[in-house]
Parts: structure tokens; sequence; C-alpha cells
């Protein structure tokens, strides 16, 4: 990135609206823009959050930004953290801090008014930019050629950035995946391989976060197979499956689709036990849980399948599981089979399964009623039977059919055993 292109993407970052509200309602003190706003404005990536650093104390933000008709919220007043909402916008505040002591997960502070020291304490050399009100940036650490050389490097000695907290080796892989390019740092690395033990003290919350970034990034492919053949993914409590994971990925690319849990699934769903423990070790929630629950249901009927399942099977998964499990299900079929991710057969299923409605059943357990089969268990599995024959016959809708299969449920029925 030449100064000119850099100049430009900055003046874009400081033109909006709110930042400069809020430059002004600090004004007196020293304020910068500083860490992944600066970093992807000259990247030219999207800016989801602004994170701004200054000299001045928590209480005297608070009070300035009161005075100027802020909302303040003590979002981390322990470390010197406010949130300043206005118009909508919300902006990190923090106070500069130095590192007193730290335990790998937890660090206690002291303010400070050096922003050179504030960013040396910061983890890559990337994200420890940043840029003031008049547009000046600043780089302590080399940022500005890492970004150029789209490098994930470690400020300073990487074993002691990562002794200071454990969550960045996968933050290390997570940046290597989402910005990085070429082989991966090489001392940041070997660092991460040498501590990672430290996995294990962060909370299940941090690693099914983080886990699930690395999975959205572009490069997760190649990022994961890396962390896979040095020993990092033992977390998951899963054996990886990279391979299939790789393959997942470029039909999510070609669909132009970001689906961080299918990739979660390819890479270590094996059976439906298996969601269970990675909800569990990745502290996912309810609903994601379901849904690998039921992918992997469907993934079990269709295990081993070399081409897609003919028409009928897909209109079961359809029925059983519904439209969103059938299509993961069969995802990872196709990634399985090793078929390419435009194979047009699998392209054909998927299509089925996106526009085909589920079949709905023509009868009810009042069908069976009025031909004299009793409430209760036996009711029940007469449906149950019932619902297996139309299933078997083709999900027919016609009424002689559907009669007949309701018939012969309920002759069926009346041979099963009674229960003891």
């Amino acid at each position: 990135m030449t100064p000119e292109n850099s100049q430009q993407a900055i003046k874009k970052l400081l033109a909006r609206a709110a930042l400069k509200k809020l430059f002004k309602a600090l004004e007196g003190e020293e304020v910068r823009v500083v860490g992944g706003a600066v970093r992807n404005a000259l990247l030219g990536e999207e800016i989801s959050d602004i994170d701004i650093a200054t000299a001045a104390l928590p209480q005297t933000i608070a009070e300035k930004a009161g005075k100027a008709g802020l909302r303040v919220v003590p979002t981390g007043i322990d470390h010197g953290t406010l949130t300043l909402v206005f118009d909508g916008t919300h902006f990190e505040v923090t106070s500069l801090r130095e590192d007193v002591e730290t335990d790998g997960r937890r660090a206690k502070v002291r303010f400070g008014r050096d922003f050179a020291a504030d960013a040396l304490r910061r983890d890559f050399t990337v994200n420890a930019l940043s840029v003031d009100a008049n547009g000046r940036l600043y780089d302590y650490t080399g940022g500005l050629d890492d970004l150029a050389a789209r490098r994930i490097r470690f400020i300073g000695e990487p074993e002691k950035r990562i002794s200071e907290d454990f969550l960045r080796i996968l933050r290390f892989f997570r940046f290597s995946a989402s910005y990085g390019d070429g082989p991966l740092d090489a001392p940041g690395f070997e660092a991460c391989i040498a501590l990672r033990g430290g996995i294990a003290t962060l909370s299940r919350e941090r690693l099914g976060a983080e886990t699930l970034k690395i999975l959205a990034a572009k490069r997760a492919a190649f990022v994961i197979e890396t962390m896979a053949g040095a020993g990092l993914l033992s977390y998951l409590r899963v054996a990886p499956w990279p391979a299939r994971m790789r393959r997942v990925a470029a039909t999510l690319t070609l669909r132009k689709i970001s689906d961080p849990l299918l990739v979660l699934a390819a890479l270590a769903l094996h059976s439906e036990a298996d969601a269970d423990r990675l909800a569990d070790g990745l502290r996912l929630s309810n609903a994601q849980k379901r849904r690998l629950s039921a992918m992997a249901r469907v993934c079990s009927a269709w295990h081993g399948a070399a081409a897609p399942p003919e028409t009928k099977l897909l209109r079961e998964a359809l029925f059983s599981h519904g439209a969103p499990a059938a299509r993961d299900g069969l995802t990872l079929i196709q990634a399985e089979s090793g078929s390419a991710p435009d194979d047009p057969d699998f392209l054909r299923a998927d299509a089925f399964l996106r526009d085909t409605p589920a079949p709905k059943p023509p009868f009810a357990a009042s069908d069976l009623i009025a031909r004299g089969v009793a409430q209760g268990a036996g009711l029940g599995d007469a449906l149950k039977h019932l619902q297996s024959l139309w299933i078997r016959a083709g999900f027919p809708q016609d009424p002689q059919v559907v009669a007949r299969l309701i018939d012969e449920a309920r002759d069926e029925s009346r041979w099963t055993p009674p229960r003891h």
C-alpha cells in the first residue's frame, strides 16, 4: 500500500460523522483510533467496531462525554474501558494501560500516558497501529510493513505475548486465516506449539467463539490443516478431518456463503455423539447443537454414498429431518465422496432439497381412531407404522391409496402384542 493510498484510507475512516463527534467531545485530550479499525481501513476491509485509546483517565472521559450529551456505559471500568453511545453508534474508549501482572488469562493493569508503551503490550504488529484526529498514522512495531506483506507477527517475543494470554494462540491462527498470506510466521508458529498446553486453561466459551471465527476466515482450510498437523486441535475432543473440511469450504466458496458451523461439522462431526462433544467442549448454543445433531443423523443414513441419494431418499430426508438438515448432510456426504464442489449431480440434488416442499402426511391419528383403533400407546404405534407405510409407498397423496394404507396400518395394529 502506497503512502497516498494509506492517507486516503485514513481520511475515509475519519470522515465518519459519529467519529468526528467523539473527537470533538474529548477535545483537549490525546485521543486515537487504534487496532482493528485502522488495520481494516488500510486493507480496504469492512470495519465493524472502532476502538479508541486515550491518555485521559476513565473519570475524565466520562465527564467530558456526559457534558457533550453522550451516553456513558462502564462496560470495563476496572480495566479503564467505557462505551460511549450516540446516534446509534458504540465506541469502546480505553485509557492507556500497562500490565502489572498476568497469569495467561487475566491481567492487572495501571493507567499510563505513553501510546508507544500501550502499543507494545498488544498482540500483533498489525493490531498496534493508531491514528489521531488529524490523520497522523503511528506505527511503533513495524505493523505497516507486516500489513503490506500480509504477515501476522507477534510484537516482541512470541512466548511472552502468548504467556500473557493463551487465547493469543488461537488468535494467531485466526488473524493468519483472515488477513495473512503465504506461510505462517515461523517464530510465532513455533511458540504456539511450545505453549499449546495453555489452551486447556481457556474457557469453553472463548474456545468456541475463537474457533468459529477461524472457520469463517478465508484461509481457514490452510490454517486448520496446519493446526491439525501440529496437534493444536485436541481441545475439540474429536479427531479432526481436515480433508473433508477443505472440500466443504470449497463448496461454500462456490455458493458464496459463509457457514462456520457447517465447516466445523466437516472438520469434527463423525457421529451424533460428536455433536454433544462439540457442543459441550465449545459451549455451543442449543440451536447449534440441534443443527449438528440433525445433520449427523442425515449423514448416518447416507454414509458411504459415492453419488447423491436417489430422489426417494431425498424426499425421506426432507420429511424426516427438514430441508436445512438434509442440505447440510448432503454437503458433508458430497465432501466425503471426494466429488468436486461443482459436481452436477450433487448440484441437482441440493437444488431439489432447496426447492421441494417437505411431504405432508394426508392423514392423522383421527383417521385410525375412526377405523376402530383405540386411543393410547397402541394408537401411537399404529400411527408410526402408517407413516412408515406411507414413506415406503413414496409419499402418495391419492385418497384411495392413502385409505388403503390407513386400513393396512389398522389391521396390522390389531396384531401388535400388548405391552407389559
